[in-house]
């Protein structure tokens, strides 16, 4: 799992990061990108895609990462600016976010999927690179991790979508909840536009 990372410090480069993000699909809430580096060398196979592992699990290894890894770093694209420029645009925007929120710059950057990001320093995007790279797969983690802790404080706002159990994914529930009584401000409203089910009132935002 770190054959990308070693690779790229036999070419020299010192501070490697891996770089994903998570929760491009929802119909509410924000996408949230992290970047990761580790020591040289570093490895650890209970990292892997964030995907393949339970709640528990996350946040077990969500801890271990933030304590080993040299830096962590983190972007948050809410849905307002989703709607904006879409989901791609403000996914690569997180994840441009979360690589200027390291306090260690990186000299180069493992991506996963196959866009890079706007930032000053060679690229390498790796399709399925949380299940390829150890540093992808942190920050799937640690991306993953920190947008669900979102969705659970946005829950405490918006108790009647129930986004503590959804994350702000298009459930049988979450769906029947917004056509009852439409979207929240934290719904990407982009994502519903095409849906004539779905009433364009919206809640108000809580005080």
């Amino acid at each position: 799992m770190n054959i990308f990372e070693k690779l790229a410090q036999v070419e020299g480069y010192r501070y490697v990061a891996g770089v994903d993000e998570a929760g491009r699909g929802p119909l509410a809430g924000p996408v949230v990108a992290a970047a990761v580096i580790f020591p040289p060398d570093y490895s650890n196979s209970k990292i892997n895609d964030s995907k393949k592992l339970t709640v528990r699990k996350r946040d077990e290894l969500y801890q271990v990462i933030t304590e080993e890894a040299m830096v962590v770093g983190v972007g948050v694209v809410e849905a307002d600016v989703i709607d904006r420029i879409n989901i791609l645009q403000a996914s690569l925007q997180a994840m441009r976010e979360a690589v200027l929120d390291l306090s260690v710059k990186p000299d180069y950057l493992l991506i996963d999927g196959l866009h890079a990001i706007g930032f000053d320093a060679p690229q390498k995007t790796i399709v399925k690179g949380d299940s390829l790279s150890v540093s992808i797969a942190a920050a799937s983690i640690i991306a993953k991790v920190s947008r669900d802790r979102i969705m659970e404080m946005y829950h405490r706002q918006f108790p009647e979508y129930n986004f503590l159990q959804n994350k702000g994914y298009g459930t049988a529930f979450h769906r029947k909840v917004i056509e009852e009584i439409g979207l929240c401000k934290i719904h990407r409203r982009s994502f519903h536009v095409k849906n004539k089910n779905f009433p364009q009132q919206t809640l108000d935002w809580p005080e």
